[in-house]
């Protein structure tokens, strides 16, 4: 959490100070005198695995955090037997979060117990991990839920600033609050990895995937951060949309004197837009339409991944059917002009992964005298839409209005273990808890207007703040009368309810990548339109279709919301967004020079909604718009090669690198 013998990365904390204003601090700071010794650094991940690189961290020979190696099948006679074999290489940039709001915390302590407010995506590992590094027992911490201006994957851990103001806020009896400048923000907290990537792939004349066989190269800054899961998700997501029965993969994460790397709502630009690229280029080759090629690839229900997961909704051939026709591809694909182009990019993302028993959530419910309720989740809410979620699956099995229900969520203290806004189980996992806390405080309900109306239980049900008879509809009683009734009795309306998704517990992420991984799967496939200007090299994207199965959609609005962002910090952002470096300092940690997409960069976005109504999630639902964050780059990607029969394995696409690999192929004498 900060700097003790070495400093790895410009940026890193080596001091705190706390002061009555952040004058007298910033005077403080300049009082502080660090002497540092140099090192030899390294900035590139494959010099930094070189023999004879300088060891950033003792401990990881070769400055390798985390090797993840998966191998199914017999990958080498596959490929022997293939009819035409393809391997490329491509590279991305790492990005920021670029999150409106800069990483902020107000920390509390008195009396013994340490209070936390700060925008985060899982309050109870904050939480966890503070009462570890602080050895102060876990129900003396306490981690608020308050808005947040941003999220993407940046606000998933704990930070060096929880650390440091729950520190000095032990050490003064006050209150201590630390904001970042956008520039602090960019070059001390996480970001995103940079990306190499090759990929080799065999298929029969037919478009029949036999092998695959990936090696990539992960640029992970100077911690391990979330190490395996960062080294795996791109795969995961990638074998989990197509079927591979001969496949090896080969991740590593690699320690360098940069920035710490973490997740990403859409992470693996280099490996997706590379597979999905490569996968058009083998249909270019074999006479197909690249629809058809995914159509023939695409996992089923009912089939299992490489590792062992089975996939119990969905599939991958709906989406792209629906996508399809919404972007009228078959047409468009036989007009284009020259510099115009269209592509498709598809992924499925797993909703829940094992974290222990973090991997599941809980909920409490109870019923005031009113007959209103609230709900007690540990569902977080980063601006997705959760907390609405959650209570409108309450209203619907309490048969109340929304108005009539209040929820209390992400307070470490108030709420039980959830896995917060991660791993895309707020709607799979939090919601079936929430669903469950609310059959069982209306179980309760029924019984006792079961008695108080004469009628048989199974014929009750609730429905306008009334217990009304299914079979005979002008029999009624008002809740709240049952609710005040449980009141005299002694018994208050209160429910519980927990869901643990039916995950393989045995499974690692890099000792045993095998069993199943996730519940269940949502599948998404994305199209893109561009247009490119051969002279300057800028890209357009004047419309763009996603298709997403999410089950069945609980808020509509919201998942059409989910959709329309990802579309434009995914795919827009394929054509603009990176970090850029120099020796381990960060050139553009700001707005100005990191380009981020705006209004007038946007498509028009067309987003489907396909719905394949899971047999697990609360109402048939799962996540809703990450398949359009992970495949949006690829969609655009391979509209650019579209456009001029180029392949581009150099990302973000900037009109300089348009322009080079444009060059580039009339020298080599294609088209």
């Amino acid at each position: 959490m900060i700097a003790i013998d070495k400093v790895r990365y410009v940026g890193e904390d080596v001091a705190g100070v706390a002061a009555v204003d952040e004058e007298t601090a910033l005077e403080a700071l300049d009082l502080i005198k660090v002497d540092y010794e140099p090192l030899s650094a390294v900035f590139d991940p494959e010099e930094a695995m070189k023999e004879g690189a300088p060891l950033i961290h003792e401990q990881y020979p070769s400055n390798i955090n985390i090797h993840v190696h998966i191998e199914v099948g017999d990958v080498e006679e596959a490929f022997a037997k293939a009819d035409l074999v393809r391997e490329d290489t491509f590279k991305a940039a790492g990005e920021a979060y670029a999150t409106l709001e800069p990483y902020a915390v107000v920390a509390s302590y008195a009396n013994g117990y340490l209070d936390l407010w700060v925008p985060n995506a899982g309050p109870h590992v904050r939480a966890k991990a503070l009462s570890n590094l602080l050895k102060i027992p876990l129900n003396k911490v306490r981690v608020r839920h308050i808005n947040i201006g941003g999220h993407f994957g940046s606000r998933s851990e704990v930070s060096p600033g929880d650390l440091v103001t729950s520190l000095l806020s032990i050490k003064t009896g006050r209150p201590v609050k630390l904001v970042l400048t956008r520039e602090e923000n960019a070059t001390c907290t996480r970001q995103v990895h940079d990306i190499k990537t090759t990929i080799k792939t065999g298929v029969k004349k037919d478009g029949t995937i036999l092998a695959k066989e990936f090696r990539v190269i992960y640029d992970g800054g100077a911690y391990s951060s979330t190490g395996p899961i960062a080294t795996s998700i791109p795969y995961y997501v990638y074998e989990e949309a197509y079927r591979f029965k001969n496949v090896r993969y080969n991740g590593y994460r690699i320690i360098t004197n940069k920035g710490i790397r973490g997740m990403y709502g859409a992470h693996g630009r280099a490996f997706l837009c590379g597979n999905e690229m490569q996968l058009d280029m083998i249909a270019q080759e074999l006479g197909m339409d690249p629809m058809d090629i995914r159509l023939k690839n695409g996992i089923k229900v009912g089939e299992e991944t490489a590792t062992k997961s089975v996939i119990i909704s969905g599939g991958l051939e709906e989406p792209i059917r629906q996508a399809a026709e919404h972007a009228k591809w078959k047409d468009k694909s036989c007009q284009l002009k020259e510099g115009q182009g269209i592509g498709m990019g598809c992924v499925a993302i797993m909703c829940g992964f094992p974290m222990g028993f973090r991997s599941g959530s809980a909920c409490y419910v109870k019923l005031n005298d009113d007959g209103q309720a609230t709900i007690v989740t540990g569902i977080v809410d980063t601006g997705m839409g959760n907390e609405s979620m959650a209570v409108q699956i309450a209203s619907e099995v309490l048969g109340i209005p929304v108005s009539d229900i209040n929820i209390v969520n992400a307070d470490t203290e108030a709420t039980n273990l959830d896995p917060g806004a991660y791993s895309q189980a707020a709607a799979f996992v939090g919601g079936n808890a929430v669903k469950r806390a609310c059959e069982e405080a209306k179980g309760q309900i029924l019984t006792i207007a079961s008695e108080k109306m004469n009628h048989p239980v199974e014929d009750l049900d609730l429905k306008d703040r009334m217990v009304i008879s299914k079979s005979d509809p002008s029999k009624t009683m008002p809740m709240r009368w049952i609710v005040r009734e449980a009141f005299f009795r002694g018994k208050p309306i209160t429910g519980t309810g927990a869901y643990m998704p039916k995950i393989d517990f045995q499974r690692e992420w890099v000792k045993r990548p095998f069993g199943q991984m996730a519940g269940t799967y949502s599948f998404g496939c994305s199209v893109a339109e561009v247009t490119v200007d051969k002279e300057t090299g800028q890209i357009r994207i004047p419309r763009f279709v996603a298709a997403h199965d999410c089950g069945n959609p609980i808020n509509t609005m919201a998942v059409e919301g989910q959709i329309e962002g990802s579309v434009v910090q995914a795919g827009v952002g394929v054509i603009m967004e990176e970090n850029k470096w120099s020796d381990g300092w960060l050139l553009n940690p700001d707005f100005l020079e990191y380009k981020v997409p705006l209004a007038c960069d946007s498509p028009e976005i067309e987003p489907v909604i396909v719905c394949s109504n899971d047999p697990e999630g609360p109402f048939g639902a799962k996540e809703g718009g990450l398949t359009t964050r992970m495949n949006a780059y690829s969609a655009v990607a391979c509209a650019v090669h579209k456009a001029f029969g180029v392949p581009f394995n150099e990302f973000p696409l900037t009109p300089d690198r348009v322009l080079k690999a444009l060059d580039a192929a009339k020298k080599g004498g294609k088209s």
